[in-house]
């Protein structure tokens, strides 16, 4: 079973490139990544062996090749306001990925350029956990509350 990431982890890994296809073919070729198109959000998902997945895009208006790092943050404007008094810069306030959650980038105050990321909250229906099973314990148990009544 995989593990629930934990807030604060790296959950994804977005290779900015400026040749999409000739990035993801040679991670397919070379490590065996799987890669899943989303042309409506012209935007590749991959998913490696172990670790985070991520995904391939053009680069970010301003910025190069390269890689962003999203870390899981459960309130993005929490987040961004614990970055900015710690000296750091939203370069992209919380912007939504939609189906999936939202986004923010940021650079922290050595320069390095990494982003927040939040997923869309669970439906009710997800959350609900589903009922125990009926044990024979339980069901003597039952039985008795029934009778005494």
């Amino acid at each position: 079973m995989a593990e629930t990431p934990k807030l604060g982890s790296i959950v994804h890994v977005e290779i900015q490139s400026n040749d999409k296809p000739a990035t993801s073919r040679f991670f397919r070729e070379v490590f065996g990544w799987k890669m899943q198109e989303f042309p409506e959000m012209d935007y590749t998902m991959w998913t490696a062996a172990g670790g985070p997945g991520g995904g391939i895009t053009a680069p970010q208006s301003g910025m190069g090749p390269g890689t962003l790092n999203h870390i899981l943050s459960s309130a993005i404007e929490a987040d961004v306001r614990k970055i900015e008094a710690a000296g750091g810069a939203i370069l992209l306030p919380k912007t939504e990925i939609p189906q999936y959650g939202w986004f923010a980038v940021f650079r922290e105050p050595g320069g390095a350029v990494m982003a927040l990321y939040q997923n869309l909250p669970r439906t009710q229906a997800a959350e609900k956990k589903p009922a125990k099973k009926a044990t024979k314990a339980s069901a003597k148990k039952a039985t008795k509350r029934k009778a005494r009544r």
